[in-house]
């Protein structure tokens, strides 16, 4: 550009985005400091005081924290991405990249059968809470690689996703309805090995598996990978050690890997795929059980002793899971329990009617094994009803009920029950934290042998809300109790599940580093209340919250959520192993 004159005028670079008058949290633990900080290409381009760059957009922070976006590695928004690309309500509460494709429940890779997909769909809508309407109106099943799947979701979504190929998909491709009836051959190990083998090399972040009792599909058998073997799992495994920037996902029991078995089998799972990491959920920590949590830990060491990494996923709150018995999901895992639960309604309603047969699954709820504290019948809370007549008991204990009706507890929850069509949902009330149980959470997450995660967002739509950790860590153990400060909190929800993952250039704000970040008020920072919002395909109602005090959140510098509200824009990207992990 020349004036008239003929001489050369200053050319004056105008920069995409300008964050001015924040402090920054850049996710490494570092006290905050104050700066400015300027964004070009999706990239932080300069961090320092009081720049003066001419941006085509500016942004006050006014004192708040600039912080990168949390990184939530233990998430299911492989089907709502279709219907929901935002995955609300993540964002809402500074998620900006999630990992999908966990237990073994990815929705790629499929076959041509069309009764592999439509296995799939009904084995989510029992193991991870998804409405069968919503998977079967709300996503396409028009892919067959993983390759395929990753094409259809990237220009979807809002922030980043990277995926794990699942055991379980991977079976039902390479055996049919025999998925969940034997272990494999020879051949069709092989087989999975080359769907494993192709969706690595479409970039999927690893691989995933379950053996837990908990995970049965809808006829009740158990979902395919719990019929691998040993061997079949390893040999999966060792796949890995072809493609950097990979990882591994097991359940390898219910409630932990406490047992000499599951230990040595996530160990070895590490050492088969190369050492790389292999972690496991879901450790819930509280005052009262801290040494039984410090026990399951014990198979990190057990790991790292034979040169393997196993890492432990916990949620930092208790879950307070909204069961029923129509779905009988959790409740089935109680020893003599399954073949009632999947019973069809009216049989079961049959069976829940009869005087003889409520003694019985009593005895064996009541009975010892590791899901016995579900037993405690009298100190559950009924949530949501459906018929006129149970309308007063919605948000009441059963003793309290059992009480007023003159009953035993257990038949006051299955009289209202029935009279619900066995819709009723109830459950533990979440207890507010003590300062001691988040002391606990605290110590159990300055280990080292186990990171936040495991909010399991996108499943268990009715049954559970754990999407709002982050926001839930600043406002009780950082705001409320001053047990950690705002710094590390922020790295150990960014920094600390990046590396884990080996994420390239997220998790901590830096020059050159991918503007993913949010702007936070920490003196407001919490969780909305939980309500339900029947939002899905099909009309169907999720447990949803937004949040307060995370006014801004940007991918690669374009917001996504402006005000506390979402935008329009789709910034997100799928995350490739090797190319955006190491």
């Amino acid at each position: 550009m020349r004036t008239p004159t003929g001489s050369m005028a200053t050319v004056i670079k105008v920069h995409d985005l300008l964050i001015r008058g924040g402090w920054i949290v850049d996710g490494t633990g570092a006290e905050r400091r104050r700066a400015d900080m300027v964004v070009d290409s999706g990239r932080i381009t300069t961090i320092g005081p009081d720049l003066k760059a001419d941006s085509a957009r500016v942004i006050e922070a006014d004192g708040r924290m600039v912080c990168p976006g949390f990184v939530d590695v233990h998430t299911h928004y492989d089907a709502q991405v279709f219907w929901d690309g935002t995955l609300s309500p993540s964002p809402l509460h500074g998620v900006t990249t999630i990992i999908g494709g966990n237990c073994g429940f990815s929705i790629a890779p499929l076959s041509d059968d069309p009764t592999d997909g439509e296995y799939l769909m009904r084995m989510l809508s029992r193991v991870e809470g998804m409405p069968l309407d919503s998977l079967r109106t709300g996503v396409p099943w028009n892919w067959r690689t993983t390759a395929e799947y990753f094409d259809a979701v990237g220009p979807l979504l809002a922030i980043n996703a990277g995926f794990k190929v699942g055991h379980s998909a991977l079976r039902r491709v390479a055996m049919g309805d025999e998925a969940t009836e034997r272990e494999a051959t020879d051949r069709e190990v092989s087989a999975m090995s080359s769907l494993l083998r192709d969706g690595l090399t479409a970039g999927a972040m690893g691989f995933s598996s379950t053996w837990s009792v908990t995970h049965n599909d809808p006829e009740g058998r158990p979902v395919p990978s719990r019929l691998a073997s040993r061997e079949e799992i390893l040999t999966l495994c060792s796949v890995l050690k072809e493609f950097p920037g990979t990882s591994l996902e097991m359940l390898a029991a219910a409630g932990g890997p406490t047992d000499d078995e599951s230990k040595a089998l996530l160990c070895d799972m590490s050492l088969a795929a190369g050492g790389r990491q292999v972690n496991w959920n879901v450790m819930q920590v509280t005052a009262r059980n801290l040494q039984e949590c410090l026990a399951k830990l014990d198979a990190s060491t057990y790991a790292a002793e034979r040169g393997a990494k196993v890492v432990a996923l916990t949620v930092p709150m208790v879950i307070a899971a909204r069961l029923s018995l129509a779905s009988g999901f959790v409740l089935d895992a109680i020893p003599g329990w399954e073949e009632v639960m999947f019973l069809p309604p009216d049989d079961k309603k049959r069976v829940l009617s009869d005087p003889e047969e409520r003694k019985r699954l009593n005895c064996l709820a009541q009975g010892d094994h590791p899901f016995r504290p579900l037993a405690n019948w009298g100190a559950m809370t009924i949530f949501d009803t459906v018929a006129e007549e149970n309308q007063s008991y919605a948000g009441r204990t059963v003793a309290d009920i059992a009480a007023e009706r003159s009953c035993d507890p257990f038949d006051a929850l299955l009289d209202i029950a029935l009279a619900d069509d066995l819709l009723t949902s109830f459950g533990y009330s979440e207890v507010q934290a003590s300062r001691e149980d988040w002391e606990a959470r605290v110590g159990i997450w300055r280990d080292g042998r186990a990171v936040i995660g495991a909010s399991d967002a996108g499943a268990h739509l009715d049954l559970l809300a754990t999407f709002n950790y982050p926001t839930r860590v600043l406002a009780e153990p950082v705001r409320e109790h001053g047990l950690l400060s705002f710094e590390e909190a922020v790295y150990r929800m960014t920094a600390v599940q990046a590396d884990l993952y080996g994420l390239v250039d997220r998790g901590r704000l830096s020059e050159g580093a991918y503007a993913d970040l949010i702007i936070v008020d920490e003196s407001v920072v919490a969780s909305n209340p939980i309500t339900l919002r029947p939002d899905l395909p099909g009309g169907a109602a999720r447990l949803y919250a937004g949040a307060s005090g995370i006014d801004d959140v940007l991918v690669a510098g374009t917001p996504v959520v402006t005000d506390g509200k979402f935008t329009d824009h789709r910034p997100g990207r799928v995350l490739r192993s090797g190319a955006d992990s190491r």
